[in-house]
């Protein structure tokens, strides 16, 4: 099975290193010097990483035979893939491969179906399930234990409990807390900056 595990971004530097978004858990596995990756488009690859390393959070990575920025900026937003066992597993119990995520429908506790998971995106911070829902607009669900409390291959579908404000309509608390600024304006007579919306998604 062929998974994409990182997409190239721009060069850094002079010699041949560019950054990358990476796409996958384990990218000290997939991600390492010697492994050779196959490409999208095709007719880049494939490419071996010679060198990699962590530079401002960011991971760099060098492949043979690129030895200058102008070979690197030639592979930009160019997709890495990696050849998989589909049977493979990860090693931690509460880990999954995004192709195991990938499709799956997202349901509450209370049995509201939300939507499906179209890509899982890798943070520093943490990982989101961004969820495609029936209307064609996307919410991102935080992969936290908080929130998504149970993860059922079986029945292809994710549980979550979410916070007030993650999936709720944006638009209609908008509008009530743009009420509720203009009454306190008009109370305290004198004008205030409105509030751009509900709190962070990460504060939640």
């Amino acid at each position: 099975m062929q998974l994409v595990v990182a997409r190239i971004g721009r060069a850094h530097g002079i010699k041949g290193e560019v950054t990358v978004e990476v796409r996958t858990d384990e990218p000290e596995l997939r991600l390492g010097p010697g492994a050779v990756l196959a490409t999208d488009p095709a007719s880049v690859g494939p490419l071996t990483i010679e060198t990699g390393r962590v530079h401002s959070g960011r991971l760099l990575l060098r492949f043979e035979g690129v030895r200058d920025r102008t070979g690197a900026e030639a592979l930009r937003n160019t997709l890495l893939i990696a050849e998989v066992d589909p049977e493979e597993l990860p090693e931690e119990e509460d880990e999954y491969y995004d192709h195991q995520l990938m499709d799956l429908d997202v349901v509450t506790t209370d049995g509201e179906e939300i939507g499906r998971i179209t890509e899982i995106s890798h943070l520093p911070s943490q990982d989101l399930f961004i969820v495609e829902r029936p209307d064609g607009s996307e919410v991102m669900i935080p992969f936290v234990g908080d929130i998504v409390t149970e993860i059922d291959l079986e029945e292809q579908r994710a549980v979550i409990d979410p916070p007030p404000g993650l999936i709720d309509d944006r638009a209609e608390i908008a509008s009530a807390r743009d009420a509720e600024d203009q009454q306190q304006d008009q109370d305290q007579g004198q004008d205030q900056d409105q509030d751009q919306g509900p709190a962070s998604k990460d504060e939640a």
